[in-house]
């Protein structure tokens, strides 16, 4: 049985991608209340794989989380691109019309602004996970409440849904990293039958002109296709930046030989991860 850390709780959006990408594997959840415990969980025990949000594609990156996964000393291992979508739920004896209040996480707030415009008797208040939401009101069996949160969240804590689908963009992906101990890289590969064609990498470039660009041209003439570029501010050193790159190809050894070729140019180039280009689910 594999140990796999999340962030949130039973029937949430990470539970549902973990079941996902570890599909027909048997798995015990390690819930987390933050991201960094779900870092800290692998390295108190080298076997506990993490599963962990970088992007959406509505609500963009993580920005906190690129730092946790260069701060930490894991690799990613594999991804999976989740549908989102968000479902409205009360307990099971009450209905819109007793509705005062509605919980979720913001992201998902910020997700489903549109149809909260159009219910402006709730008040809408923050909280820390979707599924943990409905898991307050059903515990707490707190009238008046609702939560956004994915129906099979409604379900597992035996709250009644009001409507599904209640996001406003219906092309709502989340992307989820799955990251583990260098030392177990090797053995999940094997197992998973993994084709190695994408990979993640962090660098910082001097400062002056054109330094981006020719790494840019550099990946472009061995064929590697970017797939995102994120930058971020280096704390303590003013207008200085690090970039975070995730590029895919169809050759290995020229993918090599692109970053032999760009080493050179950057500064503090570390790999984060080398892994198969996920798949995405609903």
């Amino acid at each position: 049985m594999r140990k796999i850390a999340i962030q949130g709780t039973l029937g949430s959006y990470h539970d549902i991608a973990a079941h996902k990408y570890f599909e027909n594997e048997e798995i015990e959840l390690i819930c987390c209340a933050t991201f960094e415990e779900v870092f800290e969980s692998i390295r108190r025990d080298s076997q506990t794989i993490g599963m962990t949000a970088i992007e959406n594609t509505i609500a963009g990156s993580l920005l906190h989380n690129y730092e946790l996964l260069k701060q930490s000393n894991v690799q990613i291992v594999g991804e999976h691109k989740l549908r989102i979508s968000h479902s409205i739920c009360c307990l099971p004896e009450e209905g819109w019309d007793d509705l005062t209040e509605v919980n979720s996480h913001p992201i998902a707030l910020m997700q489903c602004r549109e149809f909260l415009s159009q219910h402006p008797q709730m008040k809408v208040v923050e909280a820390e996970d979707t599924a943990l939401s409905a898991e307050i009101i059903r515990r707490g069996h707190l009238k008046g409440h609702a939560a956004i949160c994915s129906k099979a969240a409604a379900e597992l804590y035996g709250m009644k849904v009001l409507q599904e689908g209640i996001e406003t963009n219906k092309h709502n992906f989340t992307r989820f990293l799955v990251v583990a101990d260098p030392w177990q890289v090797d053995e999940l590969n094997r197992h998973r039958g993994h084709e190695v064609n994408k990979a993640s990498m962090v660098f910082t470039l001097p400062h002056t002109e054109g330094s981006l660009s020719q790494v840019l041209s550099i990946l472009s003439f061995y064929h590697i296709n970017l797939t995102k570029i994120q930058s971020l501010p280096i704390i303590g050193r003013e207008w200085e930046y690090q970039f975070y790159v995730d590029v895919v190809f169809d050759n290995v050894l020229r993918y090599k030989q692109s970053i032999a070729a760009i080493t050179p140019l950057t500064k503090e180039l570390k790999i984060l991860g080398e892994y198969e280009d996920g798949k995405s689910s609903i």
